[in-house]
């Protein structure tokens, strides 16, 4: 004796209908309608058709915090866990690239002193989540524009080395009039470092030099940012 239906069609797996009352609740209500790990099952569902993937989406959201970490985390670790292969990593990755070009998007060639709070989501979003320090710089030009957005140094999961002379070399190159410093902490904290504020103010005398101002270095980490002009550093 079998499953099949009256027509010897086989039955639908019985997480079928549960994926199309929360496509129904996204189309309707959008991403606020969801919580984490759910929004996680729709994209899951692309890579995994024929498998139950809440279990495995609650498992990641246990394992990596939220939505947001998920995403960015390194593929190596998301593979750590058992159901995880290429399919589901490429899926993850893609929504993350996705968001990140959004973000960028929302930015570049934009006076990037007026737009500071999405500058400050595109620093969070690509860095914030990463297992190692990353330093980045945004240079800029006479109006403030952004030109380019490039990652310079990365280090180990507590230090990054930054060479003054390839930060300022680098502007010089793109014809930068300013320049605006990027790192994470891994650790979450995004409290400045009496390293961090040498680097910075050793940055800060040598651009000087050439005309190149340092509007700000800013840190993100899981629990936030910090501003080095905010806290009268700079």
């Amino acid at each position: 004796m079998n499953d099949c239906g009256p027509d010897n069609t086989p039955p639908k797996p019985h997480y079928s209908g549960h994926r199309e009352r929360l496509r129904e609740r996204f189309r309707k209500g959008g991403s606020d309608a969801l919580p984490d790990y759910e929004l996680l099952e729709l994209i899951l569902f692309r890579a995994l058709p024929r498998r139950d993937t809440k279990p495995l989406a609650k498992l990641l959201i246990e394992r990596f915090g939220s939505f947001a970490e998920v995403i960015s985390a390194n593929p190596e670790r998301l593979k750590e866990i058992k159901g995880i292969g290429e399919n589901v990593v490429t899926e993850i990755k893609l929504v993350h690239a996705a968001a990140l070009r959004l973000s960028q998007g929302e930015i570049m060639q934009r006076p990037a002193l007026s737009s500071w709070s999405l500058l400050i989501d595109y620093c969070r979003a690509s860095m914030a989540f990463n297992e190692k320090e990353q330093f980045r710089i945004l240079f800029l030009d006479k109006k403030n524009i952004l030109i380019a957005d490039e990652v310079q140094q990365e280090g180990t999961v507590d230090h990054t080395p930054v060479y003054t002379r390839e930060v300022v070399k680098r502007a010089l190159e793109l014809a930068a009039s300013s320049i605006i410093l990027v790192h994470n902490h891994p650790s979450g904290d995004p409290t400045p470092s009496q390293p961090d504020i040498i680097m910075t103010q050793k940055i800060i005398e040598a651009a000087e030099k050439l005309n190149i101002k340092i509007h700000d270095h800013i840190i993100v980490g899981k629990q936030g940012h910090a501003s080095f002009r905010g806290l009268g550093l700079i």
